[in-house]
């Protein structure tokens, strides 16, 4: 939520003709953050009118918290299952000499990451199709604190497992021990929760440019 005397500011400045432009020079000399006075500017739509027309603030409801929570929620379960696939793919292609008589635990949790994929994905997708086109329809929607909330939160664990990812890769490179299915299941691992973290990071900036952040 944007400070109070940053709002009282630019609703008076707005109000004399001061353009967000100017406005933003202004509070940017006065030693206010970018992500401020992108709040605040927020708060008023790029409308022609006598005084300042504030936005519309979309309303948090059990429904919309619902949603999201299952929708991000099957992004969770499809994601940690479709590494499981992959990995249990590299495990039968660059199988374990150590260990013998195995491929029936592979086969087994390839059924099992297949099973949870056949019903998570298509429910995600249905989610995110409903969801993106209510977003078109209420363009308010875009600033949903649930939504924001969880992007956030899935950018966080998506670096989480980047980060991991990469010490555990130069682990083994100090270590000697990197072979080709260590190798490919952290590519793997780096694939999956890069796309997560690069499409949700995009889908900040797109709400950021369409409310004229």
């Amino acid at each position: 939520m944007a400070d109070a005397r940053l709002t009282a500011f630019i609703d008076r400045a707005l109000a004399t003709g001061a353009s967000k432009a100017e406005i933003q020079k202004a509070l940017e000399e006065a030693g206010w953050s970018r992500d401020q006075i992108s709040d605040g500017l927020g708060h008023y739509a790029d409308v022609s009118f006598a005084v300042p027309v504030p936005r519309p603030k979309a309303q948090l409801s059990a429904r919309d918290a619902f949603l999201y929570l299952l929708m991000f929620g099957m992004l969770y379960v499809s994601a940690y299952h479709l590494g499981g696939l992959l990995f249990q793919f590299i495990n039968l292609a660059f199988p374990d000499e150590s260990l013998s008589d195995v491929r029936g635990y592979y086969y087994s949790r390839i059924r099992s990451a297949v099973a949870a994929l056949i019903v998570a994905f298509p429910i995600l997708l249905l989610l995110a199709s409903r969801l993106a086109k209510e977003i078109v329809r209420d363009p308010t929607r875009r600033t949903s604190s649930v939504r924001r909330w969880l992007t956030y939160l899935t950018l966080l664990v998506a670096a989480c497992v980047l980060t991991g990812d990469l010490i555990s890769l130069i682990y083994s490179l100090l270590s000697g021990e990197l072979t080709v299915r260590f190798l490919l299941k952290v590519l793997v691992v780096a694939a999956i929760a890069g796309a997560v973290f690069g499409y949700y990071l995009w889908s900040l900036k797109a709400d950021e440019e369409a409310l004229g952040g």
